[in-house]
């Protein structure tokens, strides 16, 4: 019982808080119908012309910026890739080359799996 009447003073007040929220949503919309939609228009379409051609420059410069930059990563890491450890075969993942070994004491290497 005590639920029944909860849920229904709950339904109550979501029911009245709903009747004021759209009577202060007409009141905003009689005040935009008094302008006529030609005004609006013609006023917001000039200036949206413009803002947005600047806006699109802005962002063509950024996105010049930007393949600037990761050009010059790019050049970096093909250089760094130059070194021995990464073009040497005989590196195989090792910043050092790995020392050979005699075949009797030979070790694992942790490192890629290889005995040397």
């Amino acid at each position: 019982m005590r639920f029944l009447i909860l849920s229904f003073l709950g339904v109550f007040f979501i029911l009245i808080s709903n009747e004021a929220v759209a009577q202060s949503s007409r009141d905003s919309e009689v005040k935009e119908a008094s302008a006529t939609s030609s005004q609006i228009f013609s006023t917001k379409k000039k200036g949206s012309k413009k803002a947005y051609n600047q806006q699109y420059d802005q962002s063509i410069k950024d996105y010049e910026k930007l393949m600037k930059a990761n050009k010059k990563k790019y050049r970096k890491m093909a250089k760094g890739m130059e070194k021995p450890q990464y073009s040497d075969p005989t590196y195989f993942g090792h910043k050092k080359k790995p020392k050979k070994r005699p075949k009797g004491k030979r070790k694992f290497c942790d490192e890629c799996g290889i005995v040397h």
